[in-house]
């Protein structure tokens, strides 16, 4: 039987661990991290912007707002240059929340899209990985991050590399719009 948010709750908030972190070379911080007390399940979620399609600024948004589109897809940049050389996000022209809401077609040239786009993207001089990730707590519009690092930065590869984006300096908007153009020629029609 899965645990209820409240016992889950009961269980983990007094044995929050400290990983080694410190340690691990991917880490872009000094020291030792402490965690925060782990708070009390809420009784209802905040909804988040978009949410069952109302109001929502992805269907809204003219296809001028994304570096590349076709009839059912569209790729966004970021507002403004962040610490990695091309982050980019993929989502569906029409509002779907999660991937599990797709129908099997779309879900389908969904995968084959995330291969596209990795293309794409390596191809950008300098491009050691691409990360590919689904955060969807802030807007319930899918979408689907692509987040490239450096080449031979070892340091900045892994699960922390979103975190090295908000810790490195930006990257030069002149360097930052060419490989989006890049990005986009590669993608093609």
């Amino acid at each position: 039987m899965p645990e209820t948010p409240e016992e889950f709750y009961a269980r983990a908030a007094g044995a929050l661990r400290e990983p080694p972190v410190e340690t691990w070379d991917t880490w872009p911080f000094e020291g030792p991290v402490r965690p925060r007390a782990l708070e009390p399940p809420v009784e209802q979620e905040k909804p988040r912007f978009g949410e069952g399609g109302v109001d929502c600024d992805r269907c809204e948004a003219g296809d001028e707002k994304f570096i590349w589109t076709n009839e059912r897809w569209r790729l966004t940049a970021t507002r403004e240059p962040t610490g990695l050389p091309v982050v980019v996000l993929l989502e569906p022209r029409e509002h779907y929340t999660q991937p599990a809401d797709l129908p099997d077609d779309m879900a389908a040239e969904l995968g084959i899209l995330i291969a596209r786009i990795d293309r794409a993207i390596c191809s950008v001089e300098g491009i050691g990985r691409v990360h590919v990730g689904r955060w969807g707590e802030g807007g319930a519009h899918l979408h689907i991050w692509f987040l490239a690092r450096h080449a031979r930065m070892e340091q900045l590869r892994s699960s922390f590399a979103a975190v090295w984006d908000d810790v490195l300096p930006p990257t030069p908007e002149d360097i930052w719009r060419a490989n989006l153009e890049l990005v986009v020629a590669a993608l093609g029609d």
